[in-house]
């Protein structure tokens, strides 16, 4: 059992407090998942030619600015590193892949948890109030963000294994539910040039999307090959650059409830997490249907 919310904000206006928001919704979250917690939140666009990445160290006392040092003499400019408990965001003059190449082979205990123009996740060990004020994410604005808050089931309980997982550009995938095909999945991926960090079975499902949109299709297309290649049981909810998407496999047994107003779009395991989001009272409230794949913005 875990948790996911989502929230995509229509509103200009509301913008300034996404990060209250979805800090709320996740906490509300907090008896379905125990072990890990994360947040992807969507902001402040990476200038022209800069990619945004967030990368990841176990180490507390690990030199951020040198490694941003060592990033712009080896490929390009940096701009200022921020660093947020044991995550960092920086933006880089560079390719995606030169980046990775470069931390593989001169950093190999720093990961990359997210990469692209807006994208920035911060997640961890711990309960969803205590990971999210560790992070300050209640202090964050943007356009939109997804939460997730973990109970482990099939693999270990680490920062690593936390979801959301983003296996591409500004993409980023959060789960409630487990497939038993993972371990398939994997190996036909990594066939394919897809490389994983864990063996969590959300992150065999993140990736397939992130092959299925490198090969050409749309999210809407990857999410329904997803229907059929997928097995187990699962609620996604898919986190783009100028939107959100959920779906659900057609057994459904994992719960869902979905809102909206003129202001937001809301998703959540169960309405608690929606009804103290200004509105809510009003919204257009309903549960996602089997295999319907429900988007917003441009996802």
């Amino acid at each position: 059992m875990c948790g996911i919310v989502g929230l995509f904000l229509k509103n200009p206006d509301y913008q300034a407090d996404l990060g209250r928001y979805i800090t709320s919704m996740l906490g509300e979250m907090s008896e379905r998942g125990p072990d890990s917690s994360g947040i992807a939140l969507y902001r402040q666009p990476s200038p022209e030619g800069y990619i945004k990445i967030t990368l990841q160290t176990a180490d507390p006392a690990f030199d951020w600015q040198t490694l941003s040092a060592e990033i712009a003499t080896a490929m390009g400019d940096v701009l200022e590193p921020r660093q947020v408990s044991s995550h960092c965001v920086i933006a880089v003059a560079a390719k995606p892949g030169d980046i990775r190449t470069w931390l593989s082979e001169n950093y190999p205990d720093i990961r990359i948890v997210s990469f692209g123009l807006a994208i920035e996740i911060f997640k961890d060990v711990g309960l969803p109030d205590d990971v999210t004020a560790r992070f300050g994410i209640a202090a964050l604005e943007g356009t939109h963000a997804l939460g997730h808050t973990r109970m482990a089931t099939e693999s270990a309980v680490t920062t690593e294994h936390s979801h959301p997982f983003s296996t591409g550009e500004d993409l980023c995938l959060v789960h409630n539910g487990s497939l038993s095909n993972h371990n398939q999945l994997r190996r036909w991926l990594r066939h394919r040039g897809m490389e994983f960090q864990t063996d969590n079975d959300t992150e065999v499902a993140a990736n397939y999307l992130a092959h299925r949109l490198g090969t050409g299709a749309s999210l809407r297309e990857a999410l329904e090959a997803s229907l059929v290649d997928l097995d187990g049981f699962f609620t996604f909810a898919i986190g783009t650059r100028d939107g959100f998407a959920v779906v659900r496999d057609a057994i459904s047994c994992k719960p869902a409830v979905m809102a909206e107003t003129d202001d937001w779009v809301a998703m959540a395991s169960e309405y608690r997490s929606i009804a103290q989001l200004p509105g809510a009272k009003t919204a257009t409230i309903w549960e996602p249907q089997p295999e319907v794949i429900y988007t917003w913005g441009s996802a």
